[in-house]
């Protein structure tokens, strides 16, 4: 790689009056190593170059990571995100550059996970011309971002960066874009970097609403049957440690949403399960049980409530939520806490009596007895038959003892990932859970295995989702990531599928796939792989995957038409969930 020398240097930084005279492209890096960024991933292109051209200075304190294309960019800040807890960096040029982002802004959104977008736009005096490249990226992009901006001068930099770092990160985080014209990125300016901490008119540190936690904990010790619905928002907060403690002192069940999974430890004695519409039969069944339902740091979405005129009916329900705009939206709730996780649970431990609630946990057990009958051990225990996805997935868990950070696709694979993987820690669970974005899988699992080096990281796909960004075998294989992927292979677009089968009477419409020989894919880039199609050879197949120094493809050839249960169908309530076809 090309490095300017201290010369070149020198002439394209001049100090003036104690500040740095820089260009903007400068001013972009420095504002970024400031916020305490080491990674980068990106794509670069006419727009951006002049950044691109700066970055080669800044090779000992900026990692760029080069991905195959924009979207793959995107997911991959994101899982860094996630598994770090520091907001992901984005970059890329204008027009379709920037656009072929939107997938994994929209994304990100939806899951409040917070990336910083940096995407370039043409010379500010063709804005608006329909010049080569020209996209409105700050209306597109709008809808789906937290807050968005365009700079037009170099001057604007270092205070639009800072405010996008601050506005992703607090509150309800989420991803923030920064369009900057190539002429502002030329251009010079005297830079000055302050960090932000206070915008008027944004406050995302609200005052704890005493009154309504003193509320809240009279109720929650009155109650016979309640229930803990634990989301994202535990996460977010690092509010693990609290929920645990709160739970164990009142004795209540906890129950996880899809991302809130690893936020509560999956083998606690008070885990009853995964809510939603492939979720545990305890927790949806019992939803409708339930006379307080504790819900923190999530929003009701659909998945999770079914037939939301069902839902609920003999629960009080508190909300513990930052996000002021989910509180009643889909659910009417009885205590409304518009405040962080995090400290509510802190102010409110001392307020709880301590309890136990065995005979309703013990109703709990029944329902998990009844599953483990009739889904669980057929699913991971075949004594017969093509290989399941369960058994996959569960061996992978009994393997890895729960530690590894596992990542996920969209469709079948999530659900099996989701519902038979016993995780151990915080933020190890990565998926589409909001936008459901087949794709997600393959550089989603390689953005957490960079932000994450020294964990095992094993990322779920199925054949359809795989291919949809299969080209960041190329990101993977240039920069050696080690990130173990397992391909649920049965030939179809297997949710879809099996929704095919359920309410369209098999009607099998564009979902069969011929596939290409994925294997000999991975090698072409040479990445290890191997197919498995016989039970025999799966448990010495997985342990090669896992035992392998770097990445490894394991293609794992699985019954055509299995199905996930439990289910709840579209317009039924949770406690009408379904455990067999």
């Amino acid at each position: 790689m090309y490095m300017k020398t201290e010369q070149e240097q020198e002439q394209s930084t001049v100090k003036i009056n104690g500040t740095e005279c820089i260009s903007g492209a400068d001013a972009i890096l420095q504002c970024l190593i400031e916020e305490g960024v080491d990674t980068i991933f990106g794509y670069p292109g006419g727009a951006i170059m002049p950044v691109y051209d700066k970055l080669m200075d800044y090779d000992s304190k900026l990692r760029h990571i080069l991905t195959r294309h924009e979207q793959g960019a995107a997911h991959a800040a994101q899982a860094y995100a996630m598994v770090t807890g520091r907001p992901g960096i984005c970059f890329a040029t204008s027009g379709p550059g920037a656009t072929n982002l939107v997938t994994g802004i929209a994304n990100a959104f939806l899951d409040s996970v917070p990336v910083v977008f940096i995407t370039a736009q043409v010379v500010s005096n063709l804005i608006g011309t329909d010049a080569f490249q020209e996209t409105d990226i700050i209306g597109v992009s709008m809808p789906v971002t937290k807050w968005n901006c365009q700079v037009k001068k170099p001057q604007e930099i270092p205070e639009a960066i800072a405010k996008a770092f601050y506005i992703a990160k607090s509150g309800r985080p989420g991803p923030v874009l920064i369009d900057i014209t190539k002429d502002a990125q030329l251009e010079k300016l005297n830079f000055k970097y302050k960090k932000c901490d206070y915008i008027r008119s944004y406050n995302p540190h609200i005052p704890l609403h005493i009154k309504a936690i003193e509320s809240a904990a009279i109720m929650i010790n009155h109650a016979e049957r309640p229930l803990i619905l634990a989301g994202h928002g535990v996460l977010i907060s690092e509010a693990e440690d609290e929920l645990k403690a709160f739970a164990e002192k009142t004795g209540i069940p906890v129950a996880c949403t899809l991302l809130g999974l690893s936020g509560f430890p999956s083998d606690h004695r008070l885990f009853t399960g995964m809510l939603g519409m492939h979720g545990n039969y305890g927790p949806n069944l019992l939803t409708n049980e339930a006379d307080l339902i504790i819900a923190i740091g999530m929003r009701f979405d659909d998945r999770v409530t079914g037939n939301l005129k069902k839902y609920a009916q003999k629960a009080t329900i508190i909300h513990i939520e930052i996000d002021e705009a989910e509180i009643n939206k889909n659910v009417i709730v009885d205590v409304e806490i518009n405040n962080d996780a995090k400290d509510v649970l802190s102010y409110l431990i001392p307020l709880v009596n301590e309890n136990s609630f065995e005979k309703w946990i013990r109703e709990f057990r029944i329902c998990d007895k009844t599953e483990y009958e009739k889904v669980i051990k057929p699913d991971t225990k075949p004594e017969k038959g093509e290989i399941r996805m369960a058994e996959v997935v569960s061996l992978v868990s009994e393997m890895t003892k729960g530690e590894a950070i596992i990542v996920t696709d969209v469709g079948q694979n999530q659900m099996i990932a989701a519902r038979y993987y016993k995780f151990s820690h915080p933020n190890s669970f990565v998926t589409s859970g909001g936008m459901g974005t087949m794709g997600f899988g393959l550089p989603a699992g390689m953005g957490a295995k960079i932000g994450r080096p020294d964990k095992q990281v094993i990322t779920f796909v199925g054949d359809g989702g795989f291919q949809m960004t299969l080209q960041e075998l190329g990101t993977i294989f240039q920069y050696n990531v080690p990130v173990k992927i397992i391909i649920l292979n049965n030939n179809y677009l297997g949710m879809v599928r099996q929704w095919q089968e359920m309410f369209f009477e098999k009607n099998y419409a564009s979902t069969e796939l011929v596939n290409p020989d994925f294997v000999m894919i991975s090698r072409a880039y040479n990445i290890p792989a191997k197919k498995v199609s016989k039970r025999k050879e799966l448990d010495s197949s997985l342990k090669e995957m896992l035992d392998a120094d770097g990445p490894y493809l394991l293609e794992v050839m699985i019954e055509k038409e299995g199905n996930v249960f439990p289910m709840v169908e579209p317009g039924k309530s949770v406690s009408e969930i379904r455990l067999t076809y």
